[in-house]
């Protein structure tokens, strides 16, 4: 628009810089809004107050007590492998990310197939989880790693069908294409908020947030990292820089899952009312986006403090017996009801 042609290498520095931001931001937020103070709340404390106003640079202050800390790791474990899993679970959360769009062109890369993509980029985290355990030379973490690659793969299915669902009504694979569905469509024949699927794909949301919670690791699907039991799983024989690390995936992946369920469920970054191509949405655009991530988040972590955590055998039944049934009958309803209507 503005006649300047920026190399490919520019727009690869522009994207890894923005992808950067669109992770850690909506982490650093969730651990202080959810972590630190709602959870302080529900228990009638104040939680961190004493590094800056209301505690608001505790989070800086947590970061610079790891990077302080000595980086160890067993006399026995893999060494390359021990080190580099972390990447490998961090890199998913930044792939994510990739296809998440955040205005009509504020999209760091605009894939035909791209909610595929995501959930395919997002499974690979387990790879990581178990790489960690396995090579980390402790029975703990081996057990860690190992519940983990169970839980995942048992929740990724329930996920996957729930967002089925939405495919199916929007016609389309593209994010993009998703979020234009919801903004051009209608309910009952009026059009003044578009069609949000949270209201013909409400099941489909509760699914893919409850499969969410479970790819988390998060309360009642902690069984990998339960403290009462495994010390703390796979993180075990992490520290320093590394458990630092762990610990900004998991909410920076809370931030992924929760972008895509405003995408597919919430209608993205559009607002009612605003033409889709306007290019000041562009900025507008990742505020509503974040906004939006934000209350979902604000349930993820409610269940998190909230629920006791299930046995091995109540998460796998939960997942094989109730949710995979539940979604199979929202794809079977929402295919019928596309056809008919």
């Amino acid at each position: 628009m503005l006649g300047v042609v920026i190399p490919y290498w520019g727009q690869s520095i522009f994207r890894a810089v923005g992808i950067a931001v669109a992770v850690l931001i909506p982490a650093g937020t969730a651990v202080y809004l959810y972590l630190f103070k709602m959870v302080s709340f529900m228990q009638s404390r104040l939680g961190p107050m004493e590094a800056g106003p209301y505690g608001s640079m505790q989070l800086f202050a947590e970061v610079g007590k790891f990077l302080q800390k000595e980086d160890l790791h067993p006399d026995n474990a893999d060494r390359f492998i021990f080190k580099s899993a972390i990447f490998v679970v961090f890199l998913t959360v930044f792939l994510v990310y990739l296809a998440v769009p955040f205005g009509p062109f504020a999209v760091f890369a605009d894939y035909a197939t791209g909610i595929f993509f995501a959930l395919a980029v997002s499974s690979v985290a387990v790879l990581g989880i178990l790489m960690a355990g396995w090579s980390s030379a402790n029975k703990y973490s081996l057990m860690g790693g190992l519940r983990a690659a169970g839980q995942l793969i048992a929740y990724e299915l329930p996920m996957i069908l729930a967002v089925m669902g939405v495919v199916i009504q929007a016609g389309t694979l593209n994010m993009q294409g998703i979020v234009a569905a919801q903004k051009n469509g209608e309910i009952f024949g009026w059009g003044g908020i578009g069609n949000p699927y949270v209201f013909t794909q409400f099941v489909a949301l509760v699914i893919f947030l409850i499969a969410a919670q479970a790819e988390l690791t998060q309360t009642p699907f902690d069984m990998p990292v339960a403290e009462s039991e495994l010390v703390a799983g796979f993180m075990t024989e992490y520290s320093g820089f590394r458990f630092l690390l762990f610990f900004i995936a998991e909410f920076a992946s809370a931030g992924a899952f929760a972008a895509l369920a405003a995408t597919l469920f919430l209608g993205g970054w559009a607002l009612p009312g605003v033409p889709l191509d306007a290019s000041y949405m562009n900025v507008i655009g990742p505020i509503v986006l974040f906004t939006k991530m934000l209350i979902l988040m604000s349930l993820i972590f409610f269940v998190r403090f909230t629920y006791p955590r299930f046995r091995e055998d109540q998460l796998q039944t939960f997942a094989w017996k109730f949710l995979i049934p539940l979604s199979l009958a929202n794809i079977l309803v929402t295919g019928v009801l596309k056809v008919v209507f």
